[in-house]
């Protein structure tokens, strides 16, 4: 990062995406499935799914970029449940909302409680 980049984002596979700036680290784990059909592929839908919700918020900031690692996430997790773009030319938008949702679920958490 002192060579330039401000933000770094490395696909990890089946692992996630790991996003770390001057400021935070996130990490993203891949979408749980039961069964992976095919993971040809992967790695370009999560980039299209990336580039295309960073193209339509219209900024690249630590929020937008997070959004976008899960936007492609979520395109990704879709394409391995069949051969080539078979399960993507299929897929819906209530699919896709549906599967946000369930992905919120798993990653998301409450604060912990202390005791003295």
């Amino acid at each position: 990062m002192e060579r330039g980049p401000q933000c770094i984002v490395a696909k990890r596979g089946e692992y996630g995406v790991l996003m770390v700036n001057r400021d935070e680290i996130f990490l993203c784990p891949a979408y749980p499935l039961e069964d992976v059909f095919d993971p040809t592929g992967a790695g370009d839908t999560f980039a299209g799914g990336f580039m295309g919700y960073l193209s339509n918020v219209g900024e690249a900031n630590s929020e937008t970029i997070k959004q976008a690692i899960i936007t492609g996430s979520l395109m990704a997790s879709f394409n391995v449940e069949d051969f080539s773009v078979n399960r993507l030319k299929a897929l819906g938008y209530n699919e896709i909302k549906e599967r946000y949702h369930s992905f919120k679920k798993c990653i998301q958490f409450g604060e912990l409680e202390f005791s003295k």
